[in-house]
């Protein structure tokens, strides 16, 4: 890897519509919309409805890459578009910074690194898919089968983006929600938009920091400025953004590949110190639960509703915070 100092820019999408459909200033989006414009395939995650299963794809063209648009906070299951990697083609990759790690070791081993455009986040941690398939079924219980998710939606600004959007299949859709990126996402009749500020029992278990994996709690050291990535982007939280309600994300070039792209993308750039671009991201691994609470919490899953969860998770945060 050709180790730059950090460059840091505010960034957003200059189409309207790519901004507004991702989870934050459609950076992603454009970064795969360049280099697939290169001759690149792009290696995102999309969301499979009816496997309930967030999985990296290869995908060819900017249609096909218009899947991965938005955030999948669940773990994804790689194996799908991994298998897709060769040493001939060219591909950029997106993933959390663990799973960018292990790759960027393995095409330094196969001496094919120029061929790779590594993509990471400012990663929060993945949470158990345990209390996503809890939380989805009980959303299915209630609405009957799903045809659409989506894990953050701007209906009530970028600053209040933690929605989770569930649309029923029998909800009268009229256009697929991404017909093409020129097109806005449509509402639907039936949707839930379930909000983290109201309530969401996913978001309060996630952001909580109450289901996350034994690994993100244990062994995580890719937080704030570590990475094995070219770019990682994430969203730009904090003060300086604080009145823009479209969306803004946070970009960083840790490499002179990583720069080149950023410079080249269809993207408005706002350079600023990487403190002030990172400002609201975590910056170490998050604490570890006490050790019989978490054993007490993964045998709660099985047998409370999701809002049983979140009372039960936060009297442990309590305890925690107590007996720490």
């Amino acid at each position: 890897m050709n180790e730059l100092p950090k460059v840091s820019y505010g960034a957003w999408s200059k189409e309207k519509s790519v901004r507004h459909i991702c989870a934050s200033g459609g950076v992603g989006f454009e970064i795969g919309r360049y280099l697939i414009g290169k001759g690149y395939k792009a290696i995102g995650v999309k969301y499979d409805v009816k496997r309930a299963k967030a999985e990296h794809y290869v995908a060819s063209s900017v249609d096909e890459f218009i899947l991965s648009m938005g955030s999948k906070y669940i773990q994804s299951y790689t194996l799908s578009g991994f298998k897709g990697i060769n040493r001939k083609d060219k591909f950029l990759v997106s993933g959390t910074p663990c799973q960018i790690d292990s790759l960027r070791r393995y095409i330094n081993k196969m001496k094919c690194s120029e061929n790779f455009v590594l993509l990471d986040f400012f990663c929060h941690g993945v949470p158990s898919k345990f209390v996503w398939d809890k939380y989805i079924k009980e959303q299915q219980d209630k609405l009957g089968n799903i045809d659409f998710v989506s894990w953050r939606n701007k209906q009530n600004g970028w600053h209040d983006s933690w929605a989770m959007t569930i649309s029923p299949s029998d909800s009268g859709k009229v256009v697929d929600w991404y017909d093409s990126y020129n097109l806005l996402i449509k509402e639907k009749k039936g949707c839930v938009n379930s909000r983290w500020t109201q309530g969401d029992t996913f978001y309060n278990m996630f952001l909580g920091n109450n289901c996350l994996g034994k690994a993100c709690y244990k062994y995580c050291k890719f937080k704030y400025d570590h990475s094995s990535a070219d770019i990682r982007i994430g969203d730009m939280w904090g003060e300086t953004y604080a009145k823009e309600d479209k969306g803004v994300t946070a970009c960083v070039a840790f490499t002179q590949q990583g720069m080149d792209v950023l410079n080249n993308v269809n993207c408005e750039l706002v350079e600023y110190p990487f403190e002030r671009v990172a400002e609201g991201q975590i910056k170490t691994r998050i604490k570890y639960p006490m050790g019989w609470s978490f054993v007490i919490f993964f045998a709660k899953l099985q047998s409370v509703s999701m809002k049983q969860l979140v009372f039960f998770s936060r009297i442990i945060g309590k305890f925690n915070k107590i007996f720490k």
